[in-house]
């Protein structure tokens, strides 16, 4: 016997009651009140430029700033065009990231390992350290450092430190390394030694692979390349009778230093404020990645004869480095950002560049939109480049 099937009156829901059909209607709904919103923000702020004639246009770029930048790592004089000094301002932000974020790395991993030593003393000042810096506010720290670069001697009473380092009230001139005529050369042996690491690299990488063996091979590449260099060091000093590279000792003469390289206090107050207050955090993070390792390991690796540092080094850190990974990503991302605020103690920054264009251009939005689209720039490619490290340490299961 058969069933009669159900009518299609009682099958059919009503489209009003019907979830799926609900739930896309809201969606465009919402999507139209998000789009409206953000005319009618668009709409209002083109009106107010409009009727202060400070319509948006990027043609100021071309135009040249006229005021001057005190720390360029590339030649500026204030006749460059404020393209320029934006290309500046990025330049010293990057320049005071990828400082900060290796100091940070440094001392982060130095007070995360300190915080979990079983040396009494040695915890309680890591400790004391994390628990007083991270209860300052960053601004207040950059302040104070740049407060006590102040209180140095003036130059002509510098501190000598070894002849090879002086510290003064404009900063820290130390010995630097100067370019020697047979420099161009060498930078050949530079690329064949850097050609034969490679090479090595990925012979033993395809060696490693038809074993099914592991292995490490970047050591050994970097061992060759720095070899190569070296060996073309000294021939070119046999050669040429002059050395590639030679110290430029500073000198002092009546007024400044001649000779050397000068880090000023404004860098020097900027990069100790970022790296002391930062590694706090990386401190952190590393100290609960190594909790975070199974006990086990450690105790296998006791059984296996490790010393507490071989454990450390060769069991328990690669291991906790995949965890630490992505929060370290977040940090790196807020020292970039916190750099902005070199403009309280008059570094300048992209921040402190943008901001005298602003007020010299009155481009307001295209200003601020450069501003915000380097910084994004910079976050994104940080972001790239930690998330390819991690993808590469994560474990991969056959």
């Amino acid at each position: 016997m058969s069933v009669a099937p159900p009518s299609q009156q009682q099958a059919r829901i009503p489209f009003y009651r019907d979830t799926r059909i609900i739930a896309v209607l809201l969606q465009i709904i919402f999507l139209f009140v998000v789009v409206g919103f953000i005319w009618f923000l668009y709409s209002n702020m083109m009106a107010g430029l409009r009727r202060s004639n400070l319509l948006p246009n990027y043609s100021f770029l071309s135009q040249p700033a006229g005021f001057p930048i005190s720390e360029s790592p590339i030649p500026y004089d204030p006749g460059r065009t404020y393209g320029y000094a934006f290309i500046i301002g990025v330049l010293n932000t990057l320049r005071v990231s990828v400082i900060g974020v290796v100091l940070a790395t440094i001392l982060g991993v130095i007070i995360g390992i300190s915080r979990l030593s079983s040396n009494w003393l040695l915890r309680s000042v890591a400790t004391g350290y994390v628990e007083l810096v991270r209860n300052i506010p960053l601004l207040l720290q950059l302040f104070f450092w740049m407060i006590m670069s102040q209180a140095f001697p003036r130059i002509q009473d510098s501190i000598n430190l070894g002849g090879l380092l002086y510290l003064h009230n404009r900063g820290v001139t130390l010995t630097w390394m100067r370019e020697g005529s047979s420099f161009g050369a060498w930078l050949i042996w530079i690329g064949i030694g850097g050609l034969a690491g490679v090479i090595l690299y990925i012979a033993r990488r395809i060696q490693f692979v038809r074993r099914d063996r592991p292995g490490v091979a970047l050591p050994w590449a970097l061992l060759l390349a720095a070899g190569v260099a070296l060996v073309g060091f000294i021939i070119l000093r046999i050669s040429s009778g002059t050395w590639p590279l030679a110290l430029d000792i500073p000198e002092l003469q009546r007024f400044s230093f001649q000779g050397g390289i000068t880090i000023t206090t404004n860098f020097a107050a900027l990069i100790m404020g970022l790296v002391i207050y930062t590694a706090v955090y990386i401190g952190e993070i590393v100290r609960s990645g190594i909790q975070a390792v199974n006990k086990g390991q450690r105790e296998a690796a006791r059984a296996l004869g490790l010393t507490p540092g071989q454990t450390l080094r060769l069991v328990i850190f690669p291991q906790a480095l995949r965890i630490m990974i992505p929060p370290m990503t977040s940090q790196y991302l807020n020292l970039t950002k916190n750099s902005s605020l070199a403009v309280a103690i008059g570094f300048p920054d992209l921040f402190s560049v943008a901001g005298t264009t602003l007020n010299q251009t009155g481009q307001t939005v295209p200003v601020m939109l450069i501003v915000m689209l380097s910084y994004l720039s910079v976050s994104l490619v940080t972001s790239l480049l930690m998330n390819w490290y991690n993808k590469r340490i994560q474990l991969v299961e056959r």
